[in-house]
């Protein structure tokens, strides 16, 4: 079967512990870039149908990547959203809106 895709550290060697063959290789900057992003929609999808925490839990493994990745504070970011929070709120009134 094929995947191309992004896959956690040690599914090779969990494929090969139970006596599975694979192929893979390293990603180099641009594919892993572009990996990431589709790891994110694909976490994102089976959330979405599942609607469970170990979804959710999968879904910040991938957004910390793209932090490690690109190099991104993550104390940063939480001011980032906190700022946001305040100048936009957040989304515990669940409001829809409607028209405008």
């Amino acid at each position: 079967m094929r995947y191309d895709k992004l896959v956690r550290d040690r599914i090779p060697e969990i494929i090969k512990e139970k006596g599975g063959k694979f192929t893979s290789h390293i990603a180099n900057e641009q594919e892993y870039w572009q990996k990431l992003k589709e790891k994110l929609q694909e976490e994102v999808d089976e959330f979405k149908q599942g609607e469970n925490r170990e979804e959710v839990a999968d879904i910040l493994e991938v957004l910390e990547a793209i932090c490690d990745f690109k190099g991104w504070d993550k104390s940063e970011l939480q001011i980032l959203k906190d700022k946001k929070a305040e100048s936009r709120g957040g989304f515990k009134e669940r409001i829809i809106l409607e028209e405008s």
